[in-house]
């Protein structure tokens, strides 16, 4: 069924989603999020955008984005283009990394805005990953509260209230809040495959130990790997974890 054309932005704002494909880890170490967020910085320069909020997860990053110069599309081609290019210099692999159609909404009014801020600010805190939204480096929340970062505070915190300090302190206790939010999100399978059960699916299927798949010759480790990435839920960061096999040969395959 042809998918139909996006909801474009009267504000020029959107939140936006990009997923790592198969639901693969985009990230395998800080300094890969530390790149992506330098590729973020060097584009608002030359493609004119701002960005309100950002929340990098392991397979999915959200942004808070409002089009300068070049339109959403541009905007994410060339910023997905050249981490992808760097990833996967780095890491000796080829191919996608990311899922080919990003997923965006239009954020027309403050309201809403506001509440897709706290949205992506609390993802790793509703994920379970920490107990606190401070606590997690990888998000804009650390730039509103004063560190120098990518993102450009000053339009949310200026809709709070014109005193910076005031606005801070109403940003904090906002982004705190409990709430039934409800924006974009991307659909996760229902049923998490966990180390252990990979672990028996495998060893049931194939009469073989996970972390034995690496010892049989190359085709049958390759058709095996491949049959596994087809399991709704499992992640090739799952798979290293499971087999020992590394990243970069799972993804040359």
């Amino acid at each position: 069924m042809p998918r139909g054309p996006r909801k474009k932005s009267a504000s020029g704002i959107y939140h936006i989603i990009l997923r790592g494909i198969n639901r693969q880890s985009i990230y395998e170490d800080d300094g890969d999020r530390k790149r992506f967020l330098l590729t973020l910085k060097r584009y608002k320069s030359s493609c004119g955008y701002s960005i309100y909020a950002y929340c990098l997860m392991d397979n999915h990053l959200h942004l808070l984005l409002r089009e300068g110069e070049e339109p959403l599309e541009q905007i994410l081609r060339r910023l997905a283009g050249s981490y992808v290019y760097w990833f996967n210099k780095k890491y000796d692999r080829t191919g996608n990394l990311f899922q080919d159609r990003y997923k965006s909404e239009p954020v027309e009014d403050d309201t809403y805005l506001l509440t897709v801020s706290r949205y992506i600010h609390q993802n790793p805190l509703k994920a379970g990953m920490v107990k606190n939204t401070e606590d997690y480096p990888w998000s804009s929340y650390h730039d509103y509260l004063g560190g120098k970062g990518v993102t450009d505070t000053g339009f949310i915190l200026n809709i709070l209230d014109a005193d910076r300090n005031a606005a801070l302190r109403q940003f904090r206790r906002f982004t705190a809040a409990a709430n039934q939010d409800k924006c974009l999100e991307i659909k996760e399978p229902g049923t998490k495959v966990t180390d252990d059960m990979l672990e028996d699916m495998i060893t049931k299927k194939y009469n073989l130990k996970a972390a034995r798949i690496g010892d049989e010759p190359r085709e049958k480790m390759a058709a095996i790997l491949r049959e596994i990435l087809k399991i709704d839920g499992v992640s090739t960061r799952q798979l290293v974890r499971v087999t020992g096999i590394s990243a970069g040969i799972i993804w040359r395959l």
